[in-house]
């Protein structure tokens, strides 16, 4: 009986070292060629690392780095501006660190004024990267650390102030205090990061005692609309009032110096009248008798003056004709 050796009849396959070796270092210089080749996007930069250390910073464009682990590239977005939300969340954020967890958001926004009292503040710290390669190499995770020094600047303006001028008065005075505070701390700390601005949102009062915080705000509102209206009415009246006894007092002294005037005006005729008095007492009587007489007779109608030595009535015949020159006398034959 004869042996039966599987694969007999299979065909010999020979490996060529040379040939796997060549096949290998292509393939090493390929991965090496497409993993060194790297584009920067439009808005960022590229911080180059060589071994760890600080190597160069890359303009947008395509560029090539050392594979396998030599050089080491960080994009760092610097015309971008970033923000960092406190109290809240935005849907749809590309930024890992841009807000936390719901859970943490509660005991983020909870803090004590400085009447230890309790408010809820909601914030927004708006920011750009400003030198990347500080950004990259002096901090190991500078965004965290930064969210925390927004936090503790936050909770210190805000204990410095009564829960009024927080939930009130105080909100733009309190954002300029901390962005001021804010960027002296990442100044110093040369974090490579710019402060923008910061915005307060919303500024509650705790759930519990909200309700006793609006009447109290309603109150003050209900406060300030009385005494803007009782000043508008103040300024309607007193003005109209003062330019009333202005114009009473106006005509009190208008009248006064008439009075006056005339008094003096008087005063100055009766002493020339005087004065030709004494020159001729009997023509001055005379004439100024004549002269009244003449002024009061004209007002009576209907009156004749006869002389008292007249011995007839023909002086009288024609004074009816002269009284109305308009009748006609009749013909006599």
């Amino acid at each position: 009986m004869s042996e039966i050796r599987p694969f007999a009849n299979a065909p010999q396959i020979s490996f060529n070292p040379r040939l796997i070796l060549s096949g290998l270092v292509g393939l090493f210089l390929a991965v090496g060629v497409f993993s060194g080749v790297y584009q920067v996007p439009a808005e960022s930069v590229a911080v180059v690392q060589r071994f760890g250390g600080y190597l160069k910073t890359e303009t947008p464009g395509l560029h090539f780095k050392l594979p396998w682990g030599v050089d080491r590239v960080t994009e760092v977005e610097i015309l971008r501006q970033q923000k960092l939300e406190f109290g809240f969340a935005t849907r749809g954020a590309t930024n890992p660190y841009q807000s936390v967890d719901y859970r943490e958001q509660e005991g983020e926004k909870t803090m004590v004024t400085g009447d230890l009292n309790t408010a809820l503040v909601e914030w927004v710290v708006q920011y750009h990267i400003s030198d990347p390669v500080a950004y990259v190499f002096n901090f190991r995770e500078p965004v965290p650390t930064l969210r925390d020094l927004s936090q503790a600047v936050m909770r210190e303006v805000v204990g410095d102030r009564t829960v009024d001028e927080v939930l009130t008065i105080g909100r733009q005075e309190m954002e300029t205090k901390c962005a001021e505070r804010l960027r002296e701390l990442v100044a110093a700390l040369n974090m490579g990061v710019r402060i923008d601005q910061i915005q307060l949102g919303n500024i509650n009062p705790p759930s519990d005692v909200q309700a006793s915080f609006s009447d109290v705000n309603r109150a003050k509102q209900e406060k300030e609309s009385a005494i803007n209206t009782a000043s508008g009415n103040y300024y309607q009246i007193i003005p109209k009032a003062r330019g009333e006894a202005e114009q009473k007092i106006k005509g009190a002294e208008g009248y006064t110096a008439k009075r006056v005037n005339e008094a003096e005006g008087d005063a100055a005729r009766f002493k020339s009248v005087l004065a030709e008095y004494l020159k001729a007492p009997e023509v001055t009587k005379k004439r100024l008798y004549l002269e009244t007489m003449s002024e009061v007779l004209a007002l009576v109608p209907g009156k004749i003056i006869l002389d008292e030595k007249a011995s007839s009535f023909l002086p009288l015949m024609n004074l009816r004709q002269a009284a109305t020159p308009t009748t006609t006398a009749p013909a006599t034959r």
